[in-house]
Parts: C-alpha cells; structure tokens; sequence
C-alpha cells in the first residue's frame, strides 16, 4: 500500500504567454523550450583510448508561439518593426506560465532579449473549416525554468 501523497503531472493545455508591453488573450501553442550544449573534444597527452569531453557553447532553440488570428496586430506589428529596421524595435523578455486546472500559477519558463525572427500568416483553404492561425518564432539569449 502507497503512503506518500500522489503528485498528477500537469496538462499541457492550459497556459499563458507574457511579453513586455505585448497582451494576447490566447495562444494555441507554445514550443521550442530547448537548450543545448556544444561538446568540445580535447586530446590529453598520454590518454590515447579516449578523449576527454568539455562543455562548450550553449544555444537555444527559438520559441514558436500560434495563436487563431484576430483583429490585433501588437505581435505582427513588433515584427514589422525588425522587418524594416525601425530603430525604436527593441528586444523583449517574457515568459511562459503553466496553470493547473484552476487557473492559478505552476511553472513558468522565463526567455531574455527576445526577438521576433519569423513571422507566418494563416493558410487558406475553401474547404476546411479550421481556425487561422499565426505564428511568431522568436531567436532569444536565454531560457530557465522558475
């Protein structure tokens, strides 16, 4: 018989995207919270049946954000701005927030200076009956879990 306390991991559906001065009501889909670390292969005198591994540079996938297509543009228009080259584009920090079931706060994955890289429209169908979705990727220097 079980004497500890039973912890459910927590669905993947119920989240929130947070970006300086940018509000969207809801996303679809959020992904691309990955690192990884380069390996650096060093040869040591005297040590010929292996190498030795070092840690090297760590790099960060970009984050996709889809989200149903909508009257606001604050997404597009951040874009936009690196698009042209708007100097008054700038870089944002922002997280992404796991809910439980009743709304309130369980994980959060923060990134730091943040871009829009990639932008996609909605594809168009005559025939389907889905909902329009956007995508954003964003190139940031940093991702943690808090």
């Amino acid at each position: 018989m079980a004497t500890g306390q039973r912890v459910d991991p927590f669905g993947n559906f119920n989240f929130l995207v947070e970006i300086d001065g940018i509000t969207r009501a809801a996303f679809h889909e959020a992904s691309g919270f990955d690192s990884s670390i380069d390996v650096t292969e060093h040869r040591e005198g005297g040590e010929n049946t292996t190498m030795r591994k070092l840690p090297a540079q760590t790099k960060y996938s970009n984050i996709t954000l889809k989200w149903g297509t909508a009257p606001d543009r604050d997404l597009y228009d951040w874009h936009r701005q690196w698009v042209t080259g708007d100097p008054a584009a700038q870089r944002k920090n922002g997280s992404v927030v796991l809910l439980d079931r009743a709304g309130q706060e369980k994980l959060r994955w923060n990134f730091f200076n943040a871009w829009p890289s990639k932008w996609t429209g909605p594809s168009f169908q005559a025939e389907g009956n889905d909902v329009a979705i956007e995508t954003l990727e964003l190139a940031h220097e940093g991702l943690e879990r808090a």
